[in-house]
């Protein structure tokens, strides 16, 4: 793959119906600020790439990625938690999601006689079956899926931004929480936060890239900078046609923005957008998340149960899994209206909380293997890249949401959750499998391995 694919890799998970929520969401609350606060986390993430590129010029053969990274450097317990934070919960939160979504916009513009939960429920177990046999339906198009995407995502920012849309020009009165000035730029950056994660997922498939080692950070870097300057000229243009009440009180924010901007034509090519992000990010989750699992099993970090594949060579315990609690959340009507949102920011507190570990683990290897020579010195930067997403993520999570109430319910499913995964990965580290709880692994050791 070239620089085009390797981009592509990047943004292909990130382009997801949930993002759309989040911008309407976001520019809803904050207006302006909110695209402030989506420039302060593209910084945050480029820094974020820059600590992953480090990681996998250090590791450049491993397919385990984040969770054999933080292996090498901070042990078991901590990879145990770090993948697991970073994929597996993420998946489990985000997947019914976007499921949900899914079903509303089916169910708002071609099948309005059946509920949106029942479309979401059959799709699902559509996307588990296609999977138990190996058919991914996404990958021999996802360069063109993805610049679609990108394609009317741009269009239609340009089109509003520039006030070129059919419909009338709103005026706008003061967002929700617009009175704090700069401070509403940091208590969004939460919800932006979403609109970025998941650029690491260019790594595993780096072997097939050309010139990885040159190729891999820049595809990264140049994926944030294309998606801020999307979004935010996106998000600026959904304030020229929709009332901040509008998009704050709406389920599907963007859907209302593309009515407003162009009328029935607008909500068609929203919905076939909002479909198409639905169905390729979940199905991604749903490809890729047993694999993780067997990768974790076989290194001794799951249930055996979790490795043993069909005869379709697909892990069929992860699969399993991962299907029928997208079935229960969306069947269950838990990922509707207002959930929608927490659900997403429960997920971003576990991938902040990864990207944290992952900053730790850069700066401890720097101290283990300081002369290590697949190390770029010219992308080390005296570790302030590593300090800066440190601090800023922790700020993140302490600030995850404005509302007080939310927040509470929110943390109360993070630390309930998290609590349980240390709780496992304890006990399954040093109970089970015998082994120094937080004693990094040689570095050659794995590398050897894989």
């Amino acid at each position: 793959m070239g620089l085009f694919s390797a981009i592509c890799v990047c943004v292909g998970l990130i382009v997801a119906s949930s993002c759309l929520l989040s911008l309407g969401q976001g520019v809803g609350l904050g207006g302006q600020w909110f695209v402030l606060a989506i420039c302060i986390v593209a910084v945050l993430n480029i820094c974020v790439a820059l600590s992953f590129a480090e990681l996998h010029d250090l590791m450049p053969n491993i397919e385990g990625g984040l969770g054999q990274y933080t292996q090498v450097a901070l042990g078991p317990v901590v990879s145990i938690i770090s993948n697991t934070s970073a994929y597996v919960f993420v998946a489990l939160l985000a997947a019914p999601i976007e499921m949900a979504m899914c079903g509303m916009i089916l169910h708002e513009l071609f099948l309005p006689g059946i509920p949106a939960a029942l479309i979401g429920v059959i799709f699902a177990l559509l996307l588990g079956i296609v999977n138990y046999f190996g058919v991914d339906i996404f990958s021999k198009v996802q360069n063109l899926v993805v610049g679609a995407l990108l394609f009317s995502l741009a269009a239609l920012g340009f089109i509003s931004f520039f006030k070129l849309g059919l419909g009338t020009v709103v005026v706008q009165t003061m967002p929700p929480l617009a009175g704090s000035g700069f401070g509403t730029a940091l208590a969004l950056t939460a919800l932006a936060f979403w609109l970025f994660i998941g650029v690491e997922y260019v790594i595993p498939v780096a072997k097939d890239i050309k010139n990885p080692k040159v190729t891999v950070p820049l595809a990264m870097v140049l994926g944030i900078i294309l998606l801020c300057v999307i979004q935010a000229v996106l998000g600026s243009g959904m304030s020229n046609y929709v009332a901040y009440a509008d998009l704050v009180n709406s389920e599907l924010p963007h859907m209302v923005f593309a009515e407003n901007l162009l009328g029935k034509a607008g909500l068609f090519w929203m919905g076939i957008i909002t479909f198409l992000a639905s169905i390729s990010t979940a199905n991604t989750l749903l490809g890729s998340i047993p694999n993780i699992l067997s990768g974790m099993a076989k290194n001794d970090m799951m249930p055996e149960i979790f490795s043993k594949k069909n005869k379709y060579n697909i892990p069929v315990a992860g699969l399993v899994l991962i299907t029928a609690f997208l079935v229960f959340m969306v069947g269950s009507g838990l990922t509707q209206s207002a959930g929608l949102v927490n659900g997403l920011l429960v997920a971003s507190c576990f991938w902040l909380t990864s990207y944290i570990l992952v900053s730790l683990a850069v700066l401890v290897l720097r101290v283990r293997y300081p002369h290590h020579p697949g190390r770029n010195k010219k992308l080390v930067f005296f570790g302030l890249p590593q300090i800066a997403c440190l601090l800023g993520n922790i700020y993140m999570i302490w600030h995850i949401s404005d509302d007080s109430d939310a927040r509470m319910l929110i943390y109360k499913i993070f630390f309930i959750l998290l609590a349980i995964l240390v709780i496992y990965a304890l006990v399954w580290t040093g109970l089970v499998k015998k082994k120094p709880l937080f004693a990094g692994a040689d570095i050659e050791g794995v590398l050897s391995n894989e």
